[in-house]
């Protein structure tokens, strides 16, 4: 289904990968329909207003609203499709995407855009650390986690294939390589990146590439790492971790989230599921509010490089 890149460079910026696969399935599918909260210019989803302006809605600063008009567009017919950076998509509006959506059964498809450290100089007020927590709390939302362009257009074009609440995290700019042209995948289904004996890394989203990294770091001091891309956090992959926790000594989940909700808590639920009793380091954030600066910055900062993270495991 899937073959990892020749290198990590940078890709394309996923906010055009976004908007190309929007353009695409417009041009086939008359049923499709954008919204965007006075973001078209940051997201480019100008560019779908400028080619199909009867497919795209700016509602403005008005989130909740946004997510109110795209239910009543799915109740109608229309799959919608709606855009603004994390925070707004989630938090600002969970009752909306509650009751107007899954509640009463309404398909939405979400973009947060920036999440964690990707908020750069927007700073703490547009930076997410919860929006997996609250959404893995509404029952049969999917939620997905984007690790470079590749995944990112096939996940949108996915999305729009199905009923329900779909969310997307990922970056506007570009991330690094991960998968080949062409790859495919399943939604609730993890991707085993790298076979190991002695530790499991379970990454999802951009840090995906640190979580390759570090079992490369390891590897070098005789460490024998496997990593899994969880790019559907929920539903979670759970027949895939169950087989790969077998014979390992430790368990590493890698995040741009807080640890509390996100990724390490449901890697974390399984274990406990299942009563085992496997050590279970998770890096993400601890108890903090996002901040200013660059995003190279802030993945510093908030230790989630590939030195950051080494450096944390050597308590292992």
């Amino acid at each position: 289904m899937f073959t990892l890149a020749d290198n990590h460079e940078i890709g394309k910026e996923l906010r055009v990968t976004v908007v190309d696969a929007l353009k695409d399935m417009i041009e086939n599918n008359e049923r499709i329909v954008t919204l965007d909260a006075d973001l078209g210019g940051a997201s480019k989803w100008t560019d779908i207003a400028k080619k199909s302006p009867e497919h795209f809605i700016n509602v403005g600063i008005a989130e909740s609203n946004m997510v109110g008009v795209a239910a009543g567009l799915s109740l109608t017919g229309y799959i919608p499709f709606i855009h603004t950076f994390g925070p707004f998509a989630t938090r600002r509006v969970l009752d909306q995407i509650y009751l107007s959506g899954a509640y009463a059964e309404n398909t939405l498809n979400i973009y947060g855009s920036d999440p964690g450290f990707t908020a750069g100089h927007n700073g703490g007020t547009h930076t997410t650390w919860e929006d997996i927590a609250l959404l893995r709390s509404i029952p049969e939302v999917v939620i997905c986690d984007a690790a470079d362009e590749v995944q990112m257009d096939w996940i949108i074009k996915e999305f729009a294939k199905l009923k329900g609440i779909h969310y997307v995290r990922g970056n506007r700019k570009g991330v690094k390589n991960i998968y080949a042209p062409g790859a495919t995948f399943k939604i609730g289904k993890g991707n085993l990146l790298r076979e190991g004996q002695d530790y499991l890394i379970v990454a999802a989203g951009q840090l995906v590439a640190e979580a390759l990294e570090v079992a490369e770091a390891l590897e070098e001091s005789g460490i024998s790492t496997e990593v899994i891309d969880m790019f559907t956090i929920k539903p979670l992959d759970k027949t895939l971790l169950n087989e790969r926790f077998i014979g390992k000594k430790a368990v590493i989940t890698i995040e741009n989230h807080s640890i509390t909700g996100g990724l390490g808590s449901a890697v974390a639920e399984v274990l406990a599921d299942n009563g085992l009793a496997i050590p279970l380091t998770r890096i993400g954030v601890v108890e903090r509010f996002g901040q200013v600066g660059t995003p190279s910055f802030l993945q510093e900062e908030f230790g989630l490089t590939t030195p950051k993270i080494l450096e944390r495991l050597k308590s292992l």
